[in-house]
């Protein structure tokens, strides 16, 4: 009685453990290849003895500041890095505008005008993911502030002026952070996307658990007790295939139920910003309801043990590699590995391109659509393969009723 429970009560701990905490304590040095755009927009003349204008300057100390394994600066045009933003492709820009040069020109004059650098956050990739690509953009256009403040202060046109201008022209670029793409307020700062799909994968986690535990109940292969009162159904005698058939009809069923209460308390209830309500409904439904056929496939394949088996595929292997509160760039590479078949990353790009991306497929919408079909096809192979196996084997189901 104790050998059991222990081990296996202790081994969920333990990995729940690992994989939860593993994912999230080394964010900076897991960083990798992090996508920010870099936009150079300066059309100034070089300076005297130059042969590049200070913007392009500038956003070659930027793209050598920062070790290429960690971030991928992607030179870009002004209307691409938009375009990028807006289809979740980046986590934020840095931009060198037009007049850069000639800023840096004026500080000298009658009539300075400080240059400045532009961070452009896109807070629809989350937060912490968001935040992360400003910082380091804010770092990387502070150090090439300082790398034209030496070329400066080496010119001989400083000579004689007073400590003040010195100290500006040791540090001359101000650096301006503000969002890149608007949010609702409603939102969640990014993050409504992820709590919605993780309210769809629990809704089909339990719900397929709820429904395999009590059919297996009304069939009489499983007991009823509440509180005192106990009670077995006479053993219905049906086949592992069609009782999987059964379950997964029923899990279609319910999933429309779950869904619409899932919305109707997100949307009426709480006013959450949405769009594109009929395709959110219908890939809402459709990722409950894949999670409910691999929850019903697993069990029947693995029996009791298959709710731990279905918790760890569809719970604790997809909330760390989903990419939504902590970006798949800044996690360990299990993770990263880990993020590109797990359903939640799939289902948290697909719902992230309805609430913020304008529905787009190349917002992650396409392969959200793709892993579902391949997650459900893959669900139904599997699930019958198995009981179809068992069935042949004649593995029934049929225990002796009680006298």
């Amino acid at each position: 009685m104790w050998l059991a429970p222990a081990v296996l009560g202790g081994l969920v701990a333990l990995l729940l453990s690992l994989l939860y905490m593993g994912g999230i304590l080394t964010p900076d040095s897991s960083l990798h290849r992090l996508p920010i755009a870099l936009v150079n927009q300066d059309s100034g003349e070089p300076l005297p003895e130059a042969r590049q204008n200070l913007g392009a300057q500038a956003t070659e100390r930027i793209a050598s500041s920062t070790a290429p394994e960690s971030v991928q600066w992607r030179r870009l045009g002004m209307a691409a890095a938009k375009d990028q933003l807006a289809s979740g492709k980046v986590y934020g820009a840095l931009v060198v505008p037009a007049d850069f040069t000639a800023a840096v020109r004026s500080l000298g004059g009658d009539r300075p005008s400080r240059p400045t650098l532009t961070v452009l956050t896109n807070p629809a990739m989350g937060s912490l993911g968001s935040s992360m690509a400003a910082k380091i953009s804010e770092r990387a256009a502070h150090s090439a502030s300082a790398g034209i403040g030496k070329q400066l202060m080496a010119s001989p046109r400083l000579a004689g002026t007073d400590s003040a201008a010195r100290l500006l022209f040791a540090d001359p670029v101000a650096v301006q952070t503000k969002p890149g793409l608007a949010m609702g307020g409603h939102s969640g700062l990014g993050l409504s996307a992820f709590y919605y799909v993780l309210l769809l994968v629990l809704a089909g986690f339990l719900g397929g658990n709820i429904i395999h535990n009590s059919v297996d109940t009304a069939l009489g292969y499983a007991d009823v007790e509440i509180g005192p009162w106990h009670r077995r159904h006479p053993t219905v005698p049906i086949s592992r295939t069609q009782t999987l058939l059964l379950k997964m009809a029923m899990t279609a069923g319910v999933s429309v139920l779950t869904t619409a209460l899932v919305m109707v308390a997100c949307l009426a209830l709480l006013g959450m910003d949405a769009a594109h309500l009929p395709l959110l409904a219908l890939f809402s439904y459709c990722s409950c309801l894949s999670v409910g056929l691999g929850v019903q496939a697993i069990n029947a394949a693995f029996g009791n043990i298959g709710q731990i088996v279905s918790m760890f595929f569809f719970i604790a292997l997809a909330l760390p590699s989903s990419g939504a509160t902590i970006p798949l760039e800044a996690v360990p590479g299990f993770y990263r590995f880990l993020g590109t078949f797990e359903p939640m990353h799939q289902l948290v790009a697909g719902i992230r391109a309805i609430l913020y991306f304008d529905a787009r497929a190349d917002a992650g919408l396409a392969r959200g659509w793709t892993m579902i079909g391949v997650g459900v096809a893959v669900t139904l192979a599997f699930g019958f393969l198995m009981t179809r196996y068992y069935d042949r084997k004649g593995l029934h189901r049929m225990v002796p009723q009680p006298g």
